[in-house]
C-alpha cells in the first residue's frame, strides 16, 4: 500500500440527537447521500461499498440510494471505532489500486435507543453472563473505570488531571454549532456531574447518539479535480490483541494497554512522518481515560503523561496539539470513529470557522474497538 493513492472525497453526518424519529437506514441513507453530494458525485457514481457488520449490507443500501451496480463491496469485521475508519479505508485502498472501482462509499449507521442500547454487545457474551453480571461488573462505564483506575494506580491521576479531558473536549464543543452537547463545563460543572462507576462522572463518558455517517473514497488523481480541497490519505495501521472482548476487560494483562502503538508505528511510517509532524488529531473518546492513554501511545505526550498533557491545556484551543476539535465522542455526538475521521477531513480543507486549527495540513484518527486500534494519517493535499 502506497501513501496518497486515495483520498476522501465527500462526507456527510446527519444531526447528532439523543434519540432520532428515522430508522438506521433512513439515517444511513441521508448521511451517504450528502457524503455523495459533497464529493460533487451522483449515486450512480459510486461502484464500491464498505459496510460495518452492525450496520446495513451492501445490498440493502445500494437499493435505497438507487444505485444499480456496485462490482466492489466488503465488510469490515473489526468493530466500535477501527471498523469505519482504518479497517475500512484500507479494503477501499486495496480495491482502487486493484482497478475494482474508483469511487467507495462507506456508511455507518449508529442508533444507541435501539433494545439494549450500547450494553447489548456485551451481555450477549456468555463469558460476561455467567461471570461478570452476576457480581456487577458490566457495562462500558465500570470495564473502562477500572482501567483509570489502574492507569491512576501505575502513573498516578489527580480527579483534575481526569476533569481535564471532558472539560477540553467541550471546550471544542462550545465552538461546533452541530455538536450534541455544547453548555459550558468547567472544573465545579465536572464536579456537579453525576458519579457512574468511580473514578467516572457522566462527563467522562460519551454520548448516546442516534445519527447517520458516511464518506467517499476516490482515487487521488481523479480527487485533485473533484469538489472539495483534496484530502489525501497518507498513512493506515491497524493494531489487534489476542484477547476476545469476553475476556479483554477482564484477563489481559493490561487492562489499558491498547494495541494503539501497534497501530500507530506502521500509519506514521507508511505516511512518512511522526507525532511531531502532526497539527492536530482525533482520538476515539468512548471514554476519559481511553483519549488520555491513546494520547500517549500516538506519540503526543510520553506514557503516565497523558493527565498532564490535558491538564496543561496543550489539547485545547489554542493549544500546541488541538485534539477532538468537534468534542469528540464526548461531547460531539457518539458515532463511533467515523465522525472523528470526517472532523478531520474538515479541518484539513480548512472548513472549520471558529474550530479551525490554523492552516492545519496533517491529521492522525484513531479509533478504538477494545481489542483492536486504528490509526490514520490524512494530509491536505
Amino acid at each position: 500500500m502506497k501513501a496518497g493513492t486515495i483520498a476522501i472525497t465527500g462526507v456527510g453526518e446527519t444531526p447528532m440527537v439523543r434519540a432520532s424519529q428515522q430508522s438506521l437506514l433512513e439515517m444511513t441513507v441521508d448521511a451517504s447521500m450528502m457524503a455523495i453530494a459533497d464529493a460533487g458525485l451522483k449515486p450512480q457514481d459510486i461502484d464500491g461499498f464498505v459496510v460495518n457488520r452492525n450496520s446495513h449490507s451492501a445490498d440493502e443500501l445500494g437499493f435505497a440510494l438507487g444505485i444499480d451496480k456496485r462490482p466492489f463491496s466488503a465488510i469490515t469485521d473489526t468493530v466500535g471505532g477501527t471498523g469505519p475508519t482504518a479497517s475500512a479505508l484500507t479494503l477501499a485502498l486495496l480495491a482502487i489500486e486493484a482497478g475494482l472501482a474508483r469511487h467507495v462509499l462507506v456508511p455507518y449507521g449508529f442508533q444507541a435507543t435501539r433494545p439494549g442500547g450500547p450494553y447489548g454487545f456485551h451481555s450477549r457474551e456468555p463469558l460476561k453472563a455467567d461471570l461478570e453480571m452476576p457480581v456487577g461488573y458490566f457495562g462500558q462505564p465500570s470495564y473502562f473505570a477500572a482501567m483509570a483506575n489502574r492507569y491512576a494506580h501505575e502513573y498516578g491521576l489527580s480527579e483534575e488531571e481526569l476533569a481535564s479531558v471532558s472539560i477540553t473536549f467541550r471546550k471544542w464543543a462550545e465552538l461546533t454549532p452541530a455538536a450534541q452537547k455544547r453548555d459550558p463545563m468547567d472544573l465545579e460543572g465536572y464536579r456537579k456531574s453525576p458519579m457512574i462507576s468511580t473514578p467516572f462522572r457522566v462527563a467522562d463518558c460519551c454520548l448516546m447518539t442516534d445519527a447517520g455517517a458516511a464518506y467517499v473514497v476516490s482515487r487521488a488523481d481523479e480527487a485533485r479535480d473533484m469538489a472539495q480541497p483534496r484530502v489525501l490519505v497518507d498513512g493506515l495501521g491497524l493494531g489487534t490483541t489476542r484477547w476476545p472482548h469476553s475476556m479483554m476487560f477482564t484477563q489481559a494483562p493490561s487492562i489499558f494497554d491498547f494495541p494503539g502503538r501497534e497501530s500507530a508505528k506502521p500509519a506514521f511510517e507508511m505516511a512518512g512522518v511522526i507525532a511531531a509532524d502532526l497539527d492536530c488529531a482525533q482520538i476515539y473518546d468512548g471514554f476519559s481515560i481511553s483519549a488520555l492513554v491513546q494520547a500517549e501511545q500516538l506519540g503526543l505526550c510520553g506514557e503516565g503523561e497523558g493527565g498532564k498533557f490535558f491538564h496543561a491545556g496543550h489539547a485545547a484551543p489554542g493549544g500546541k496539539m488541538p485534539v477532538n476539535t468537534s468534542g469528540g465522542h464526548m461531547s460531539g455526538g457518539y458515532l463511533p470513529g467515523i465522525t472523528l475521521l470526517i472532523e478531520g477531513v474538515r479541518q484539513l480543507r480548512h472548513q472549520r470557522d471558529a474550530a479551525q486549527v490554523p492552516d492545519a495540513t496533517l491529521c492522525a484518527v484513531t479509533g478504538l474497538g477494545g481489542n483492536s486500534h486504528a490509526t490514520t494519517i490524512l494530509r491536505r493535499g
